[in-house]
């Protein structure tokens, strides 16, 4: 069975390494997005305002579990956990298991999160918004907790149209409003000497990288400019990190629902 390369950010990347080698499959880490806070007083300002005012609006979408982990983070001395999202009506959107477990974890309870259905053929705004479009009547406001992005990739992405973008388009057109709040910022790795020799390795020894950014392949290809793809194996989470693999030159780009149990299966399948 082929080794896995890991491109999450480290906290999600920890996760998938761990549950992919109690499945048996080797995997490693190499994170090619950097997260941190978002330390611009403007930002902060407004973030201290939303945490202050969570019982006005109707829902709270995380873009990722990032966005949880940073809003809920335990520096915030009101409430420094979900338990003052849980006292209210307003509810938590999440994209995908990934994002609900981080509001799990910052306290959240399950019964207050709605994401996509189980079987959904993508996690992503199209598939949470089949789940949480009822509850949206005319004046309803929500927020969208979201990243920033530090890279020129990053921005570049953004302004070709996102996931959240598009769900901000329905809400307002069921008569709701939007609003965004920055939480975290998302940047380009400082590779260490080992993760550059992970990397070379890994392009050409049959191991699948497993991209969940179109923004972390951009990072790769900045980081590693002179590596040949041609030979690497790529397992994608959505038909645009797809597109963007085969755009950074990875010789086999294969798609997957980004579910555990099909990430699984299409490893095992490239036996």
């Amino acid at each position: 069975m082929p080794r896995v390369i890991v491109t999450r950010p480290s906290r999600e990347a920890a996760h998938w390494v761990q549950q992919l080698r109690a499945r048996g499959i080797e995997a490693a880490a190499l994170p090619l997005i950097a997260i941190g806070p978002d330390t611009a007083p403007a930002a902060q300002q407004v973030l201290g305002q939303a945490r202050q005012q969570l019982h006005q609006y109707r829902a709270l979408m995380f873009v990722s579990g990032n966005a949880a982990a940073y809003f809920f983070e335990s520096n915030w001395p009101l409430a420094p956990d979900g338990k003052a999202l849980a006292a209210t009506k307003t509810r938590a959107w999440a994209p995908g298991p990934g994002t609900a477990r981080a509001l799990e974890q910052a306290g959240v309870p399950s019964s207050s999160i709605d994401g996509p259905a189980p079987d959904a053929p993508q996690f992503d705004s199209e598939a949470l918004w089949q789940q949480v479009s009822a509850q949206i009547q005319p004046g309803d406001r929500v927020l969208i907790v979201r990243g920033r992005s530090a890279t020129p990739q990053g921005a570049h992405e953004s302004a070709q149209g996102s996931g959240r973008d598009w769900l901000a388009r329905q809400i307002e057109a069921a008569g709701g409003t939007v609003e965004f709040v920055v939480a975290y910022q998302r940047g380009a790795p400082q590779l260490t000497d080992a993760e550059v020799a992970l990397a070379h390795q890994a392009a050409g020894d049959g191991s699948v990288w497993l991209l969940s950014s179109s923004e972390a392949v951009a990072h790769l290809g900045q980081a590693l400019p002179l590596v040949d793809w041609g030979a690497a194996i790529a397992l994608a989470t959505h038909p645009r990190i797809a597109e963007a693999a085969r755009a950074a030159g990875f010789g086999t780009v294969r798609e997957c629902r980004p579910a555990l149990a099909d990430v699984v299966a299409s490893i095992e399948s490239a036996e």
